[in-house]
């Protein structure tokens, strides 16, 4: 069985120039080989030596977050500074494949940023709405805000497994314990929920 497809987005590193020939799709660049599309990586061996990578465009082209559109991600990681997410929707459509994205302290919150704190807004595992503000490149991600009332965590479970209630905009209750825990809870318009 083959393994899935890789696919990557124009700009994105995909191997040393030492490994491979550049071929479609991509270009050299201090000797590293980086996509010039978004598509699905392809590496062919030659009887020459060495092997050529190359970027196919997909005939059903994959779908990639663009600025000031809301997306659909699960939280992966946080620290005091940031949470990492991995983003699956782009509106209500999902993605082939994942993409990094970053939400910074500061995005999380329109007003009080200097008070907000990640551990308090997010947790792992948690699915959170959010909208792209820039594009950012291939090591820092997406950037990401929840900054307005909408966006934020649609969907928290407890240490327990139990999925949590919203209860206002920055507590989320188990429905069993009546425990609360501190969440940035989003108000969820009508036409983002699917039957």
């Amino acid at each position: 069985m083959a393994p899935p497809a890789r696919y990557c987005i124009p700009g994105e590193r995909l191997c040393s120039a030492e490994e491979a020939t550049a071929g479609k799709g991509t270009y050299t660049r201090h000797g590293f080989i980086f996509s010039s599309l978004a598509g699905s990586v392809q590496k062919r061996s030659e009887d020459s030596g060495l092997p050529v990578v190359s970027v196919a465009r997909d005939t059903e082209s994959q779908l990639l977050p663009s600025v000031g559109t809301v997306v659909t991600c699960r939280v992966c990681g946080i620290n005091s500074r940031f949470a990492k997410v991995h983003i699956l929707y782009v509106g209500s459509k999902p993605l082939k494949s994942t993409f990094r994205g970053t939400i910074r302290r500061e995005d999380i919150r329109a007003t009080e940023k200097d008070k907000v704190e990640v551990y308090k807004s997010f947790r792992p595992g948690d699915i959170v709405m959010a909208k792209v503000i820039s594009l950012g490149d291939v090591q820092s991600n997406y950037l990401l805000s929840t900054a307005e009332n909408e966006l934020g965590v649609v969907v928290a479970h407890n240490e327990e497994g139990v999925q949590l209630v919203p209860i206002s905009w920055c507590e989320m209750q188990c429905p069993q314990t009546h425990s609360k825990d501190f969440r940035k809870v989003a108000r969820v318009q009508p036409h983002f929920l699917q039957a």
